[in-house]
């Protein structure tokens, strides 16, 4: 994801000389737009970056760019994020397979990408200072330093944490502070933090921090139960080196297919969550999530790939996909372990090539069926059904295959339980 010297702005940048430039990480929210005034009464000239990595309408996208002028931004920029998203995640987090923790499917990722888009600006700039409007309680202040910190000498301002030095209630203050400058705040921020991007919609605050049940604004694309149409949906994806490439039978670039998934599956209620887990700092983080395009990317792609591994490869892989995941949750995006990791990633994909039919009546979805010239069929045999070898093979490999344990169970006279004494 690049940035041009001199993008196209709705905001004029400014003469060279005037102020000292810093660029903010920005998408029109609370944080980040309580950070435009607070570095300004600070002295900054400031430039704002949105990196649309999807999510947004190009109403919500004019909105940020509204945003951005009415608080009185040096320069505004949009960077459109789609292909870097899907290329610098979502392939190696589909060939993982593995959300954090088992469940959450890392829809923060986009914050490396941002910073990527944040850092193009300072440089076109020419200015070292970079700033975000991460709390200091959050995981995202760890991505974003350590990112920004693995790709160059830059100055990091971080508004948030400074306020909460003093400000135990900080978004009451953040929200008390813009309406004193005749700012507005939209009524959802005062409840939630709402992040939405091409990979999905993640809400906190409110009763969701309370360890409540999530209130009925509480909801982002997934449509409730009672709106799931009453038809079953199914759509065809198609693999190639374990990257979706067609919808249907169309081949479509990856963002646009993603976007197309969500579209779909969100009117069934698929992909949506309610996650706890443990933070990088060591706190107990929880949200509601809304993913329902990765979702069926996982499931269908998880069909595919069982099918065409071998036995080793399927035991293995979860082992190198976790350790994946939890370096890009946890910040690591460019440690070189993850690059590794990638490297096996993509080496494991060779053969998941092939068809998978999602099916959904609402709620979940299933691989329901499924075609690759790759499947590891046996010509002779069928699970359960029929085989091409006999009976006393069978018992044979049986003997040798459980030995170990057979020993065991004779030597010690049956005592497979239990907690006897040596002698």
């Amino acid at each position: 994801m690049t940035a041009s010297p001199n993008p196209q702005s709705p905001i004029p940048n400014p003469a060279p000389g005037e102020g000292q430039d810093i660029v903010l990480a920005f998408s029109g929210g609370l944080d980040t737009s309580f950070c435009v005034p607070y570095l300004q009464e600070q002295g900054w000239n400031v430039h704002t970056v949105f990196a649309d990595t999807g999510g947004v309408d190009a109403e919500e996208r004019a909105f940020i760019e509204r945003r951005a002028a009415e608080l009185g931004v040096a320069s505004h920029v949009t960077v459109d994020g789609g292909p870097a998203i899907w290329d610098g995640f979502v392939k190696p987090f589909v060939w993982a397979g593995e959300g954090y923790q088992g469940q959450y499917p890392l829809l923060v990722s986009d914050r490396y990408l941002i910073v990527d888009a944040a850092l193009a600006r300072a440089r076109g700039l020419g200015t070292d200072a970079v700033a975000h409007g991460c709390t200091g309680m959050g995981n995202d202040q760890v991505r974003f330093d350590l990112a920004v910190k693995a790709s160059g000498d830059y100055r990091i301002v971080a508004p948030i944490r400074e306020i909460q030095k003093e400000h135990t209630q900080t978004r009451a203050y953040e929200q008390a502070y813009l309406e004193q400058r005749g700012f507005e705040v939209r009524s959802k921020q005062m409840s939630y933090t709402i992040n939405e991007n091409l990979l999905g919609v993640t809400l906190s605050g409110g009763e969701i921090d309370r360890w409540e049940a999530p209130g009925d604004g509480a909801r982002g694309w997934c449509a409730p139960r009672r709106a799931w149409p009453d038809e079953p949906l199914q759509v065809r994806l198609r693999f190639v080196a374990g990257e979706a490439v067609e919808l249907d039978g169309k081949p479509l670039d990856g963002a646009t297919l993603l976007g197309r998934l969500n579209t779909l599956f969100a009117q069934y209620g698929v992909g949506r969550g309610l996650y706890t887990g443990d933070t990088t700092i060591g706190l107990k983080g929880r949200i509601v999530y809304e993913a329902p395009g990765l979702t069926a990317l996982l499931v269908a792609h998880r069909a595919l790939e069982e099918a065409v591994l071998s036995k080793q490869q399927n035991r293995f892989k979860p082992e190198a996909a976790r350790r994946w995941v939890e370096l890009v949750y946890e910040g690591f995006f460019h440690d070189p372990l993850k690059t590794d990791l990638e490297a096996f990633l993509a080496s494991s994909q060779r053969m998941v090539n092939g068809e998978v039919l999602l099916e959904t009546r609402g709620g979940r979805v299933d691989a329901v069926a499924l075609s690759s010239p790759h499947i590891l069929n046996a010509r002779g045999a069928t699970y359960a059904q029929s085989a091409d070898w006999g009976v006393e093979e069978a018992e044979g490999f049986i003997r040798l295959y459980g030995m170990s344990s057979t020993l065991w169970a004779q030597v010690n006279g049956g005592a497979a339980t239990g907690a006897g004494s040596p002698e």
